[in-house]
């Protein structure tokens, strides 16, 4: 079977914001000539050349909706996936899931030392913050502050680690489909959440012209999550690149263990649908953000 046209838009601009992030990221953490250079190789080992940037596309396809700078945006980007990045970073620490491979390569605590982990992930968390209050992402002081208050929402008690939290308390107790939409709202949505708001605040789109955006970035959050814990079910970890079946073996509800594979992919599916309905008042600007939504429950990794 061929690509389509949106396969197509996709896979390009998956391509230039990895690029793009990649080389940021490259210039943005040089190594010093002293005692600081391991933890610098940790952040960057970390930062460069992982993930698929999700996160940032979000950030840079929104700002380019409403004609905000490319560039700004990519180091919008840039501080967004730091934050997702030593989220992985910790996440994978003994304390927390324990994990040895990540995107096919060994942990950061595993390649380098616990400790090296620790301040790795700190020091990615307070890059992030660096970046969204330097002029290179706006001249415009506002703008500079509502991104950050939104990233630091989106990171801490009330989004990413809360989330983190509740999925620890999953292995003690038993969550409900509520509670684990809850949880996944969090611990997955709240980061896709902030990246389409940060690419709003940059194109200085008022809140109330942001309503559809972030009813697109809710259900592609939850279709990701969904689409995640089918992957962690029935997946292939060479291609994963991680550990699968871990929830399982935890006793953790997902949304799989309490919908069934099949209702869960049929959900998936219809919140991907239900994104894509939310772009109604957009056109072709927008039609990365519908391959995406596509693509998110269609990915076999």
């Amino acid at each position: 079977m061929g690509l389509t046209l949106a396969d197509n838009v996709l896979a390009e601009g998956l391509k230039r914001i990895q690029r793009e992030v990649d080389a940021a990221f490259d210039v943005i953490l040089p190594v010093p000539g002293d005692a600081r250079a391991r933890l610098v190789e940790a952040m960057r080992y970390a930062a460069i050349g992982g993930g698929k940037r999700v996160r940032p596309l979000l950030v840079a396809t929104v700002a380019g909706m409403y004609g905000a700078s490319r560039s700004a945006a990519v180091r919008a980007g840039c501080a967004i996936e730091a934050i997702h990045v030593y989220s992985l970073i910790h996440d994978d620490l003994p304390c927390m899931d324990d994990d040895a491979m990540r995107h096919g390569k060994p942990t950061l605590h595993v390649q380098f030392n616990e400790a090296l982990a620790v301040l790795a992930g700190d020091s990615l968390h307070a890059l992030a913050f660096e970046l969204l209050a330097g002029h290179e992402v706006s001249s415009d002081p506002f703008i500079r502050a509502e991104l950050v208050c939104c990233l630091a929402k989106a990171s801490g008690h009330n989004g990413m680690a809360g989330g983190q939290v509740m999925d620890m308390a999953a292995e003690e107790e038993q969550f409900d489909l509520q509670g684990v939409t809850r949880l996944q709202q969090l611990k997955t949505g709240a980061l896709l959440m902030c990246a389409v708001e940060m690419g709003a605040i940059l194109g200085k789109v008022p809140e109330e012209g942001r309503h559809h955006l972030r009813a697109y970035a809710r259900d592609i959050g939850l279709a990701f999550q969904i689409a995640d814990d089918l992957l962690d079910h029935e997946g292939d970890e060479k291609l994963a690149g991680k550990a699968l079946r871990k929830d399982e073996g935890q006793g953790k509800a997902t949304f799989v263990s309490l919908m069934g594979p099949e209702k869960a992919r049929e959900q998936a599916r219809f919140l991907s649908e239900q994104a894509i309905g939310h772009l109604a008042v957009h056109g072709a600007e927008a039609d990365l953000l519908r391959a995406l939504a596509r693509y998110i429950v269609e990915r076999d990794h």
